[in-house]
């Protein structure tokens, strides 16, 4: 069993974070935690630097308050967005947070997962504790 599940989510409506939560709550042991975390991904430069400083701000106030509404029946669940590239942030967030199970879903793979490789794709190839793919 396990004490610190992850699940990664992406805010979109075909994603519903609900399936890896139920799983992540099946394997983690009495007593365990889960932290659902979405990562933005930065304004490139040529951009941001026309931006008002407060846009970035408010991106992810507007982003923590959809991942608040997503889990507003799970008051156990820790919630975090932060900034950067989905695949390598996510497997640095667990090894830093001392997380040993990470719950991804995944959507089925195609010839463009081949040549660039999605995110839960980089997650199971990079993570050091146990990745669970749903699909």
């Amino acid at each position: 069993m396990y004490k610190h599940a992850l699940i990664p989510v992406a805010l979109d409506p075909d994603h519903i974070p609900t399936d890896a939560l139920a799983v992540a709550r099946r394997l983690l042991e009495e007593g365990g935690r889960v932290t659902a975390i979405h990562v933005i991904e930065p304004l490139p430069g040529y951009v941001s630097q026309y931006m008002p400083e407060e846009v970035e701000s408010r991106r992810i106030e507007g982003l923590t308050t959809q991942m608040q509404a997503a889990f507003a029946n799970d008051d156990d669940v820790a919630l975090e967005v932060i900034r950067g590239n989905p695949g390598r942030s996510i497997v640095e967030y667990a090894s830093h947070h001392k997380v040993d199970l990470i719950v991804v879903a995944s959507h089925r793979p195609g010839f463009q997962d081949y040549l660039l490789g999605s995110t839960a794709g980089r997650i199971v190839r990079h993570a050091q504790c146990c990745v669970h793919v749903l699909r």
